[in-house]
């Protein structure tokens, strides 16, 4: 859809770019056939758990592993991510476990360690709305590109020479059908979701942003996207954490 392979056939996979990746976790990860590769040629250059303070990223969740795989995966004849060459830096600050702003902070602090590091392009397939806590779950109005914490620091990251990829969100179906926190950034690339056929997915969240900006600002596929999922497999997934990464990559 998006021509990658040709990028590929050109000769550009990814070599030597810096790729930041945000999420819940990336359970085994470092033992799927399909990420080979990635660690025999030493390109996972740093990682770090920030919910609980290790370097211990190849548990938690399996949703980064998913996102991982769009981009990172290298598995001749089954699975060609769409940067499978590039050097890859983990950061997980997602926490399954609960909804708070604490997850922002996260966040906002693993953005500043990726600036230290070198990172070029930033990928968040997470977004923010509402929290465990009432009192802190964010508004409509919230998604101005100036209020969040999350938003803030993504537009300071982008302010620094970074790309700030964010998934639009999968709330295109909910009350809340618009964007989260920090795809409203004004300086954020937010994806929306399609299906191989272009036509949009019904759960891809909408804009405009609060204060008028169209958003997302471009679409990837979303609806059954080619995954690995935590048992090495070729599987098939929904979502804009899909779409976002495979931007990402390309």
């Amino acid at each position: 859809m998006l021509n990658g392979h040709l990028l590929h056939e050109a000769g550009y996979r990814g070599e030597d770019i810096n790729i930041g990746v945000f999420d819940n976790g990336f359970v085994n990860m470092d033992s799927i056939i399909g990420f080979d590769s990635l660690f025999m040629e030493d390109r996972v250059k740093y990682q770090w758990d920030y919910i609980n303070n290790d370097s211990l990223v190849f548990d938690g969740g399996s949703h980064g592993t998913a996102v991982m795989s769009t981009m990172a995966a290298l598995w001749p004849d089954s699975m060609v991510g769409t940067a499978p060459k590039a050097n890859y830096f983990l950061f997980h600050t997602e926490n399954d476990a609960s909804e708070t702003l604490q997850e922002e902070y996260n966040w906002v602090v693993a953005a500043e360690k990726a600036d230290s590091l070198g990172v070029q392009v930033m990928n968040t397939s997470l977004g923010y709305t509402a929290m465990d806590d009432d009192r802190d779950s964010h508004t409509y109005d919230d998604m101005d590109g100036n209020t969040t914490a999350i938003t803030i620091a993504a537009d300071i990251a982008a302010s620094k020479g970074m790309l700030v990829i964010s998934s639009a969100g999968n709330s295109g179906m909910d009350d809340w059908y618009y964007i989260s926190a920090p795809a409203d950034g004004d300086s954020v690339l937010a994806i929306g979701a399609v299906d191989g056929n272009g036509d949009l997915a019904s759960f891809s969240s909408r804009g405009p942003s609060a204060d008028g900006r169209v958003k997302p600002n471009v679409v990837a596929q979303g609806r059954e996207s080619a995954i690995l999922n935590i048992n090495g497999d070729l599987s098939f997934s929904n979502g804009t954490s899909f779409s976002g990464p495979i931007t990402t990559g390309l």
